[in-house]
């Protein structure tokens, strides 16, 4: 008997759920077997302060019946389990289409039978642990070198995940996908003066294998790091309640990206399916090709087929192939972000691929795909450089990388830090600043860009730790970008 379960692969267990989902009469059924494995290390001055490598497998069975839907999932990988599990997913939809008021519908896709797996050089799970921690340990203690200056913590951290998926649907599809991601990172913090102020590198999470941890990329950028935590301590306070210009490196402004731009332009979001948790959106359907969302030569562009992006894939979680379209093009918006489900009420022809579940167990919903800003063509008018932008810029402020940020439950009103910040003066950068923040509205933010950095400034950020949805799921994706420089835009003091 033993000897049997075992000669029974993931296929034939998505083939026994599907031919019992269409049996039942359902008017569509998908189901994927899953295994997630992640690997997390962290090191705390000169001692490995976490190591974790973890699995995570099952299956997760979602049913449209009657216009309703029914998901239940399960570890237990066996055939008599699935068809109980399918059995579940279709009483639940039954249950389900007791108080639903209207009935859902899906966008047609077509049926893939695929293969796809992340091209990588070097599988980070093979390379041993002690090569990793050493390396973590050397950071660190180069960074602890600079005590006497006043760096007192120090922090690295290396973060590597696989997942594997097999994808079965009623619609003939069956996919199977291996997605590895790989980010490092850095930081320290300087104390001085009764304040403590902390400077951070990453190389930005993309899906790749451990070539992307550059050792010597790492290193060099560590005395950089630690000298200008150092400097930032000593740093006086931003000018508070006033309005300046904002030049923002790709790392600061990929968060502003995600949150004013990702965020809103989510169709379930638009339709109120987030409103009980994370809330709505101003970017109503009412708007979409009349909105000017940004100025005109300001355009953002979704794609999950970039290499290395962090949601880059061959197929979402509904077996609808991985694309590219404008959600805002020439400042108006455009487009939104959908699955089968929101594609459908919204009229389109098919959904352009953003559903995603983070666990088996979890169902997908529409995410974030990677979401870009793009640069200003060669030649353009409101294309610079970012040492253009600074040499053109009499007074303003430079802001890098991430730091406390948020934004109303509509996506409107928002307020955002960064890691290290800048004074501009007569076209120089003449010092750093400390506890600088800035706030504005999203259509009015975006609409005062006035300059945009070229191709060959353009950097992949982005997140590993979207969160949405309740039960909370965490997705990621990468926002690629160049600087921007933002006119007028009120700053004031951090609490």
């Amino acid at each position: 008997m033993a000897q049997a379960l075992a000669s029974i692969t993931t296929t034939d267990l998505a083939t026994l759920a599907i031919d019992r989902i269409s049996r039942a009469g359902c008017e569509y059924g998908d189901v994927r077997f899953c295994t997630y494995r992640s690997q997390n290390l962290t090191a705390r001055d000169r001692s490995l302060g976490n190591l974790s490598d973890n699995i995570s497998s099952g299956f997760g069975v979602r049913v449209l019946l009657d216009g309703a839907w029914g998901f239940s999932a399960s570890h237990n990988q066996a055939p008599a389990e699935v068809e109980r599990i399918v059995d579940l997913a279709i009483e639940i939809a039954k249950a389900s289409r007791l108080t639903q008021q209207t009935k859902v519908q899906l966008a047609p896709v077509e049926a893939y039978r695929d293969t796809y797996i992340t091209p990588i050089a070097i599988d980070p799970f093979t390379v041993p642990i002690a090569e990793k921690a050493e390396l973590l340990l050397k950071i660190n203690d180069q960074l602890l070198q600079f005590s006497d200056k006043g760096i007192k913590k120090a922090y690295s951290f290396l973060r590597f995940t696989r997942e594997d998926k097999t994808f079965a649907s009623t619609e003939g599809s069956l996919i199977q996908q291996t997605i590895y991601r790989s980010y490092p990172g850095f930081g320290c913090t300087a104390v001085a003066n009764g304040d403590a102020q902390s400077r951070n590198y990453e190389r930005p999470p993309l899906n790749q294998g451990y070539e992307y941890i550059d050792t010597q990329d790492l290193l060099n950028q560590v005395n950089r790091v630690a000298e200008e935590a150092i400097e930032k301590v000593h740093a006086p306070k931003s000018p508070s309640g006033i309005r300046t210009t904002l030049i923002l490196k790709p790392t600061n402004v990929w968060l502003t990206i995600h949150e004013s731009v990702g965020h809103p332009t989510e169709l379930d979001r638009v339709y109120g399916y987030e409103s009980n948790f994370a809330g709505t959106s101003f970017a109503t359907t009412d708007k979409l090709g009349k909105l000017q969302y940004a100025a005109p030569w300001v355009n953002f562009k979704c794609d999950r087929t970039q290499p290395g992006g962090r949601s880059t894939i061959a197929y979402d979680d509904e077996g609808v192939p991985a694309q590219d379209w404008y959600v805002v093009k020439d400042g108006i918006l455009v487009d939104y972000l959908t699955d089968r489900e929101t594609a459908y009420r919204l009229g389109r022809p098919s959904s352009n691929g953003c559903a995603y579940a983070d666990s088996w167990s979890s169902v997908p919903m529409v995410r974030i795909p990677n979401l870009g800003l793009e640069p200003g063509p060669d030649g353009g008018k409101h294309t610079a450089t970012l040492a253009q932008m600074i040499a053109d810029t009499e007074e303003g402020i430079l802001i890098d990388g991430i730091g406390s940020f948020s934004i109303d439950q509509q996506r409107r009103n928002f307020q955002f830090g960064g890691d290290a910040f800048w004074k501009v003066e007569k076209g120089k950068v003449v010092g750093m600043l400390k506890d600088v923040t800035y706030h504005s509205m999203t259509t009015d933010f975006w609409n005062s860009v006035d300059a945009i950095g070229p191709a060959s400034e353009r950097q992949q950020c982005g997140t590993n730790m979207c969160g949405k949805g309740e039960p909370m799921q965490v997705a990621q994706m990468t926002h690629a970008c160049v600087p921007v420089r933002v006119r007028n835009i009120h700053i004031g003091g951090a609490s």
